[in-house]
């Protein structure tokens, strides 16, 4: 290929892309260090930082979006990830990333929900330093148990873990399952001790090896082992998994429905201090690339029913929904450091 040709095709997608997001463009004074001269945004590949290793559910997503990022604003997106200490080294690395639409984070929502009151000090500041772009939501999540634990119920569980100390496995300190686990204890007198492992993969694997006795996760990382010996006792969440009807939430079962009724999600995040444009076109790119067929089977799989909304519902939800759950962790009293 000729230079000039290489120059033509180069403009033609950068033209494309432009075309793609409104031809997003911002004044100087808005730019971060790193920004093209022309102002137009994007002009480089953008990096989605996951807080969590590969598998699971917050990675699969991470990854349909930036082909989908790729595929919309015509530049190379990628997931890099950053896992460990309960999602601060991923958050911390996005959270002090220059503002300008090309590093986002895909993490949990109680990592960036609840870890503001779960740790006396973080290296960053969860008011301020991010911003929402979307968040996707999880669906129902299971609750497994070995099939050789003599519990078929939620309730069976509860008075088996009454008598004698168990352990439930957690995807991340201050996760909805560390949570869970707690409320069990100081509702009902439980003896479960939280362990914390660094994804979905290695906590359900042992919970089939027997290291553990329960644990709550996505349906998909639940259904990949089930046939090694695990049983679902119950969902979270307001409403049954489409991929196990019969098995029943767990407010069907009885319990407080103010933590285990609530759904959390996995936020796509900015630093604070993005344009609004380069915020409303990534939030576009996440509605649109959700009516895809591509989405429709990632949900499928996971069983999720729901999508992702827009930047302004997204806030609304946020504003809505975060005061609820930092309530929720301020009246169990879990501190993390």
């Amino acid at each position: 290929m000729s230079d000039d040709m290489g120059s033509v095709l180069t403009q033609r997608r950068r033209l494309l892309a432009a075309m793609a997001v409104g031809s997003v463009s911002l004044p100087g004074s808005a730019w971060a260090q790193g920004s093209t001269s022309s102002g137009t945004w994007p002009a480089k590949p953008i990096r989605i930082v996951v807080a969590y290793p590969p598998g699971g559910l917050t990675d699969a997503y991470a990854r349909l979006y930036a082909e989908q990022l790729t595929a919309q604003l015509g530049v190379p997106a990628f997931v890099d990830n950053k896992p460990g200490a309960g999602a601060i080294i991923g958050i911390d690395l996005v959270a002090k990333a220059p503002p300008d639409g090309y590093t986002l984070l895909m993490t949990t929502t109680g990592t960036v929900w609840q870890n503001r009151v779960l740790y006396t000090k973080l290296p960053y500041n969860l008011d301020r330093d991010l911003t929402p772009v979307a968040n996707f939501p999880s669906g129902p999540l299971v609750v497994g148990v070995p099939d050789k634990l003599p519990v078929r119920t939620m309730q069976e569980f509860i008075a088996y873990a009454r008598k004698q100390p168990v352990s439930m496995g957690s995807y991340s300190p201050g996760s909805y399952p560390h949570m869970v686990a707690d409320q069990l204890n100081r509702q009902h007198g439980t003896q479960i001790q939280t362990v914390h492992y660094k994804g979905e993969s290695p906590m359900w694997m042992d919970l089939v090896g027997g290291q553990t006795q329960i644990a709550i996760g996505s349906y998909q990382a639940y259904a990949a082992v089930q046939g090694r010996g695990l049983r679902a006792l119950g969902v979270t969440g307001a409403y049954r998994s489409p991929k196990l009807p019969d098995v029943p939430t767990l407010v069907q079962q009885g319990l407080d429905p103010r933590l285990v009724g609530l759904e959390g999600g996995l936020p796509l995040m900015a630093p604070a201090g993005t344009p609004e444009p380069i915020l409303q076109a990534l939030s576009k790119v996440a509605v649109e690339g959700a009516q895809t067929q591509r989405a429709a089977q990632l949900r499928e799989t996971f069983a999720i029913p729901n999508k992702p909304v827009n930047l302004e519902e997204t806030r609304a939800e946020w504003n809505r929904v975060v005061p609820i759950w930092i309530k929720l962790a301020v009246d169990l009293g879990i501190k993390l450091d």
